[in-house]
This record gives C-alpha cells, sequence and structure tokens, in this order.
C-alpha cells in the first residue's frame, strides 16, 4: 500500500518551478532608452491554467502607457505580445518624440529570464523599422 501511494504522489506531483506563480513582479530589461521601471501582476488566466494574465504598472505612471495581456505556456516558455504606443523613445527621454511598437516578451517557465523583441515600422528621425532585441528578468517582489 506504501509504495503506491509513493508512486501516486510521484506521478502526480507538478513538476517543481514549473509554472510560474501568481504574484507581482519585478521586470527588469536591460539597456532599453526608458525611464520607467515596470512591475507586471500576474495572474492565471481565466480559461487556460497554463497561460499568465500580465497587467503591467509602469513606475512612474507618467508619460507611459500601461498594458494587459496574456502569456500562454509552450515548451516551458511564456510569450506575451503587446502594441505599446510609446515603445521606441527618440532624442530626450523625457519629452522626446515616441515610435509605437509591437513587444514580444519570451520568458523561462522555471529561471524567469527571458527576452523582448521590440519591433517597429519606422525608427526615430524617419529611420527605417526595425527590431531591438533587450534580455529581461523577471524577480518575484
Amino acid at each position: 500500500m506504501f509504495g503506491a501511494l509513493v508512486a501516486a504522489t510521484t506521478v502526480l506531483a507538478p513538476s517543481a518551478g514549473a509554472v510560474m506563480n501568481a504574484g507581482n513582479y519585478a521586470l527588469n530589461i536591460a539597456g532599453r532608452y526608458d525611464f520607467h521601471t515596470w512591475i507586471w501582476a500576474i495572474a492565471r488566466c481565466e480559461i487556460n491554467v497554463e497561460c499568465r494574465s500580465v497587467t503591467a504598472i509602469p513606475m512612474p505612471v507618467a508619460k507611459a502607457f500601461p498594458y494587459t495581456g496574456e502569456a500562454p505556456l509552450v515548451d516551458g516558455r511564456y510569450t506575451l505580445t503587446v502594441d505599446i504606443p510609446d515603445g521606441l523613445r527618440c532624442g530626450n527621454v523625457y519629452y522626446g518624440p515616441v515610435v509605437p511598437t509591437r513587444d514580444i516578451y519570451s520568458w523561462d517557465a522555471t529561471t524567469l529570464q527571458g527576452t523582448m523583441e521590440s519591433s517597429f515600422a519606422t525608427g526615430c528621425d524617419g529611420a527605417p523599422g526595425g527590431t531591438f532585441s533587450y534580455p529581461f528578468t523577471l524577480s518575484l517582489m
């Protein structure tokens, strides 16, 4: 009987760290030209339990657009895609023009480390469009 209990526990136990817990996380993006820091409020998606709902909160809230989205878990990685009206800042970081971006965040469910790909149709001062890539980490607060 004891052996059956141990086997059932082993089979039914979730793998440690395989799914991101709900909570507030500090988003640390290395090298992005921005004066904001971000907190991500993470919750389970309503339908898919392996998906995470992300509510991004800028600090300071001035001159930033909070965003929300869902990040499904596929092969151990979450992926969040959001359209940001001020994703690329040009010239003066506080008062200069901004360019809209489509940002795709992809991160490992266990290590909480990932990459953000920020794409834009036209760059600063009419430069050609492109994509910038930034590493990031999430830290549970």
